[in-house]
């Protein structure tokens, strides 16, 4: 998408990372109980990792969204995740076990963290701003336009996405830093449902050489 085309519909135009779900539950192959493939792991936390560093050189806030449950008991609530696990066959087989409070999922993957960041980790559901303060965080930091990336696509991406263009936030997905456990048939559903409805879809390139973008930070807007 070249600069002439990128329309954000938004006047002034004030940035954040969206960050969903890049912990070790998902990514780190050892402790990860819905795991991405290792290929998509290795893809996903690259591409993020060069994304959040452009970010945090020009004030745009990274905020990492993790998934973490008290118990078995806030999960099961959910009747479609209830019956994944008992599909063993299923992607989601091991939902009941996902990311309980104090586990080694429940940590953001160290090669994306930096002390700047913004954390809220009392996300329940696919949609990131069910059951959290993450729009609370957003609107007092004057924040109006998402770039969301994490996984996944297909879920908790989509679900977000929508989410946040029903709240009238302009949203951007970065195609590069989302993916999903799901496979690629799905993440690319993902991404058309998006581009078609909900916000826009470009590559980290594409919003790196953004001077729109450039300028919704911090720094970028005292420039």
């Amino acid at each position: 998408m070249s600069q002439q085309t990128l329309r954000l519909g938004v006047d002034t135009p004030r940035a954040a990372i969206v960050a969903i779900d890049l912990h070790r539950g998902h990514l780190d192959m050892e402790v990860a109980t819905m795991p991405t493939s290792p290929e998509v792991a290795e893809r996903v936390i690259a591409a993020n990792a060069k994304l959040f560093a452009w970010a945090r050189a020009l004030g745009v806030p990274v905020v990492h969204l993790m998934t973490s449950y008290r118990d078995a008991q806030e999960i099961a609530a959910n009747p479609f995740w209830r019956s994944r696990a008992e599909d063993p066959t299923a992607t989601r087989k091991n939902v009941l076990r996902h990311n309980l409070e104090g586990g080694p999922g429940c940590v953001v993957m160290p090669q994306l963290w930096d002390e700047s960041d913004f954390i809220v980790d009392t996300k329940k559901r696919y949609d990131c701003f069910i059951a959290s303060d993450l729009d609370f965080m957003l609107r007092s930091h004057g924040i109006n336009t998402l770039i969301i990336t994490g996984v996944n696509t297909n879920s908790c991406v989509l679900a977000t996405t929508t989410a946040a263009n029903v709240r009238d936030y302009a949203v951007i997905v970065v195609d590069d830093c989302v993916d999903s456990m799901d496979g690629p048939a799905l993440h690319e559903a993902g991404l058309l449902c998006i581009r078609t409805a909900f916000g826009s879809v470009l590559s980290s390139a594409e919003v790196m050489a953004s001077d729109v973008l450039a300028a919704a930070g911090t720094r970028g807007a005292a420039a």
